[in-house]
């Protein structure tokens, strides 16, 4: 059975870091690409980052590049998102999302749109506020 379970959001003032994990089981990491999206209240769901099957490459939106790092640890079948300098902007629930084999033919690209993955968490909170 495929499953995502996140972990690590909580409380932080502007400035501080998280990390999240996505623990998955019951498919072998290596051939998914990996997402990270967030839904604040009353908005859409945005894709954050993503890295593609084998982690060959990674791909980030505009307002968290420079801020947010996704990792993949194949042996733990976990992926991460640590964020730093975080901003109250950045509360929202997280979410972390799965797809099988290369995202538009290659392996070495990735997708950020919700459409482009099957298999979802149930999310984490992060707030940020002072």
């Amino acid at each position: 059975q495929t499953q995502l379970v996140e972990s690590g959001g909580g409380s932080v003032q502007p400035g501080g870091s998280l990390r999240l994990s996505c623990a998955v089981s019951g498919f072998t990491l290596d051939y998914y690409a990996i997402a990270w999206f967030r839904q604040a209240p009353g908005k859409e769901r945005e894709g954050v980052s993503c890295i593609s099957v084998y982690g060959y490459t990674t791909n980030y939106a505009d307002s968290v590049k420079g801020r947010f790092t996704i990792s993949r640890d194949n042996a733990k079948n976990t992926v991460y998102l640590q964020m730093n300098s975080l901003e109250p902007e950045d509360t929202a629930v997280y979410y972390c999302a799965a797809t099988p084999g290369p995202y538009s033919g290659s392996n070495y690209a990735c997708g950020r749109e919700v459409s482009d993955y099957d298999y979802w968490g149930q999310g984490t909170q992060v707030t940020v506020s002072s």
